[in-house]
Parts: C-alpha cells; structure tokens; sequence
C-alpha cells in the first residue's frame, strides 16, 4: 500500500512545476503567431502566386506552372548576377572601413564611446530615400567631389576598371556601390562594435609580452575572436543590400539595373504577378544558399 501511493504521489508534478512548464511557450506564442501571420503567410501566398496562370483583367489560376522558375532564372541571370556582385562589393568595402571604426569605438574611444555610436547611428534618423537622394547631389557633375576626382585622375581609373562610362560619377557602377556601402554600413559597424567590445585587452597585452607583432596579434587574437562579429556584419550588409533596388534606380542606369529593381517593376508596372512572386523566390533561395555556405566555411555555424 506504501509503495503504491509513493508511486502515485511520484507520477504526478506539482501545480506550480506545471505551470513553470508553460511559461516559456506562453512567452514564446506572441512570437509565433507574428511569424505565422507576417512571415509564413505572406511566404505561403506568394508560393502559390508564382505558380498561377492568366492575367489582371481575366484573373489568375493555380496551375503549378514550375517552369516558369526556369523561364525567370534563364531571363534574368544578369541581373541576379549584378546584384551579389554589387552587394558582395559593397559589404566588402563596408568590412574594410567599418573594422576600424569599431575597435576605435570599442577600444580607444573612452568616454567618447556614446557620443561616436550616436553619430554611427544618426543616419537612421533619416530616411532611406532621402539619404540616397543626397548622393545624387554629392556625386553631381557640378559638385565639387566630381571635379577633384576629374582633377585627381581618379575618374580616368574608375573608368578604367568600368565603373564608369566617362568623367561622371553619378548614373554609375560606381555610385550604386558607394550608395549601397554608405546605407548599409551601420549594420556593419554594430554588430563588430559588439565582438570587439567584448574582447580582453589583457589578451592584447599578452600577445605583445610573447613578442607577437602588432599585425601577428591583430590576426591571432582580435581577428578570431571578432569573428562572430564580422559574420553578422556581412550577412546584415549583404542580404538587404542584394535584395535593393532604390539604388540602383536612382544612382544607376539601364545598365546597373538590379534584381530588386526587375521585382518592383514585376509587381507594380508590368502586374504580372507570377513572374514577380518566381523572381522572388529564387532570390530567397539564392540568398539562403550563398548564406548557409558561407557561415559554414567562416566555421560559425551557431549563427544559423
């Protein structure tokens, strides 16, 4: 009789431990249900968009015309292909003048620290179009950041290299570049503010008592253990700097056009639908690919 009720008594749990039980899930249900309502559906619905038949003016039926994921991708390689270019140019660039910034913010900057983060992210303050609207006026023919780089030579180099097709900077590889770096290196300069703030000077000064050069030390010890960081930059840089096309629209030219740009012209002025939504698709599918690939050779496979 003892052993039956030890049993019975052991085989339930408190009230309280259940309860703790759903906690987390009941935490957890917000959540879910903005993923399930502003991701999965969204993602759900387009699937089945792209796979429609028709019209605007006779409506759209579902058919399961997966061909037209190879018809999307044979059209319009190139401008998938111009896309990562641009975009793995631009976080390139963003990596190379972000990493200083960031170890001088979280390493040297002092008391300045807040007032320079401030100033990293004072940009958001302002809108996505009218930042790249201002590039339009800095790289303008009569301002004077084209007229040095035509006294500096420095058009003829770029020109050169075909990013430009003469002596003007705007309407431009060159500009569609410089647009995508400059919007996009806040997410950059974040997350390897974050890596780097965290990093021990103690492991520094080590390094230099076992006679390790400034540039043995950068690449032993604060290059690895930002690596976390410089992972997180680049995927934020890259993915949302692949999928634009405001850039490309207003700094470029019929020859800098993106697949954003292709997307957006899909959806809201050709409206065939299918098309637009296949596009779609296979950038999500290119991009996840390209992603999952490199985190896995940066050997940083917990940020998936």
């Amino acid at each position: 009789m003892a052993e039956g009720s030890v049993l019975s008594t052991g085989s339930s749990a408190p009230p309280s431990r259940r309860r703790r039980n759903w906690v987390p899930y009941a935490l957890l249900l917000p959540g879910l249900l903005w993923l399930v309502v502003f991701f999965v559906l969204p993602m759900v619905t387009l699937g089945s968009q792209s796979l429609q038949e028709g019209n605007v003016d006779d409506g759209y039926t579902f058919t399961g015309n997966v061909g037209i994921y190879a018809d999307a991708l044979r059209q319009y390689w190139p401008q998938y292909l111009r896309s990562f270019l641009y975009a793995g140019t631009a976080t390139v660039l963003a990596l190379l003048l972000g990493y200083p910034l960031a170890y001088f913010i979280a390493q040297k900057a002092g008391r300045y620290k807040n007032l320079v983060l401030v100033l990293v992210i004072a940009p958001f303050f302002t809108s996505f179009l009218i930042r790249t609207l201002a590039w339009r006026t800095i790289l303008s023919d009569d301002w004077f950041v084209t007229t040095w780089a035509q006294k500096l030579h420095i058009t003829d180099l770029l020109q050169a290299v075909g990013l430009t097709s003469n002596d003007s900077l705007l309407n431009s590889k060159f500009a569609v570049i410089m647009g995508l770096t400059y919007n996009f290196l806040p997410f950059m300069i974040l997350p390897l503010y974050t890596s780097l703030e965290r990093l021990d000077p103690r492991l520094i000064e080590a390094a230099g008592d076992l006679y390790a050069s400034p540039w043995q030390t950068f690449r032993k010890v604060t290059w690895p253990l930002s690596l976390p960081g410089v992972v997180a930059g680049t995927l934020l840089t890259f993915i949302p700097a692949a999928g634009d096309f405001i850039n490309a629209r207003l700094l470029g030219n019929t020859q800098t056009t993106m697949i954003g740009s292709v997307i957006d012209s899909q959806f809201l002025r050709v409206l065939d639908y299918p098309l637009a939504a296949a596009l779609s698709f296979i950038l999500l599918i290119l991009i996840v690919g390209i992603v999952s690939v490199y985190v896995r050779r940066a050997g940083t496979e917990e940020l998936l």
